[in-house]
């Protein structure tokens, strides 16, 4: 049961995550790192803060009593995340939601999965036991899924006209949006890793009262700090050369308040994906790295959605579709087996 519970919270992240970008659409009159790194201020500096304060009772104290090796990890590997998100982030830019997200998603699960059971020294368990096995079926079936998904884009991007993809995505670029989404991908998975080397902080919320399934909520603060600081090098060389800034002020008062709406409520999304991600890892026993592969999946398939709801997908054949589709479907059977997985070691 508490497994279940686990990969509902995987999906509720999954959700969050997918959608973030969705009111980036209504923001107008902003350069895309305005959007960006405003996003991340939220997404990675406030928010983080918050949802440590809420979750446990002194987030401070928590911190004060981690190792220091710990905290140092997980801030690095945060950086490193950061790279993977920007690049991830610039995929969407390219290529789309539902394409960027099921390319960078999807290789992201796969490194977020497999690294940390090797730090673990669990990796001989998906080997040498039926649960293990199950899951391995199911990352298998993962990657068969993306690759559909990646195929259905693929086949997309050689039946439209540049003016019929731009419909769509403004800057589409099929080359800068495949090279971003996979760079970002690798790179995303070091969040996985982050968050094993943020344990001794989990360890410490747990000893200062903190609920178990909030545990992993302090280590946000340095992991996605860690991001933050990445995006915020990039956005800033970005703007000043572009001169930027003014977006901040410029145009009428109606717009300006919306797009800062628009932009808190994705970095509350952005941010959410994680809260929930964290509460889920908590329920996943033995077998918790899989946690990553299964939030992955849940945001490609929430992602691929939304694409069609935004209709990325209106100009393309019955053929592109089902293709689409078979990497949909794909991505919530291994979400099913690996749950089943973790399930079955749980009743071990």
């Amino acid at each position: 049961m508490q497994q279940l519970i686990g990969i509902l919270f995987h999906f509720i992240g999954g959700f969050s995550s997918a959608s973030f970008y969705v009111p980036s659409y209504l923001v107008k009159k902003w350069s895309w790192q305005t959007y960006w790194i405003t996003m991340g201020c939220m997404a990675w500096l406030v928010m983080p803060w918050i949802g440590g304060y809420l979750a446990t009772p002194d987030i401070l104290a928590v911190l004060c009593q981690s190792p220091w090796s710990a905290l140092v990890m997980t801030y690095i590997f945060g950086i490193l995340w950061g790279f993977g998100g920007l690049g991830s982030g610039l995929g969407l830019r390219y290529i789309g939601l539902s394409l960027g997200q099921s390319i960078s998603l999807g290789l992201s699960a796969v490194v977020g999965t497999l690294v940390p059971a090797i730090l673990d020294r669990k990796i001989g368990l998906l080997v040498t036991t039926l649960p293990g096995g199950i899951i391995v079926l199911g990352l298998v079936i993962s990657i068969v899924g993306i690759v559909f998904c990646g195929y259905a884009g693929v086949m997309k991007d050689r039946m439209l006209t540049d003016d019929q993809k731009k419909e769509s995505v403004k800057e589409f670029s099929i080359a800068k949006g495949y090279t971003m989404a996979i760079l970002g991908g690798i790179m995303s998975g070091c969040m996985a890793i982050a968050m094993n080397f943020g344990k001794p902080i989990a360890t410490a919320a747990l000893d200062t009262g903190t609920a178990s399934v909030f545990v992993n909520t302090p280590i946000l603060i340095l992991a996605l700090g860690g991001g933050f600081t990445t995006n915020f090098i990039y956005s800033m060389i970005h703007m000043t050369k572009a001169r930027s800034f003014k977006d901040y002020k410029t145009g009428p008062s109606k717009t300006l308040l919306r797009n800062y709406f628009m932009t808190a409520l994705s970095g509350m999304m952005w941010y959410g994906q994680f809260f929930f991600y964290g509460m889920g890892e908590t329920k996943m026993g033995n077998f918790s790295f899989a946690s990553w592969s299964i939030h992955m999946s849940s945001i490609i398939i929430f992602s691929n959605l939304w694409g069609l709801w935004l209709k990325e997908w209106t100009l393309v054949d019955r053929k592109t579709r089902i293709y689409l589709w078979l990497g949909v479907i794909s991505l919530i059977i291994s979400v099913c087996l690996i749950g089943m997985g973790n399930y079955l070691e749980g009743m071990g």
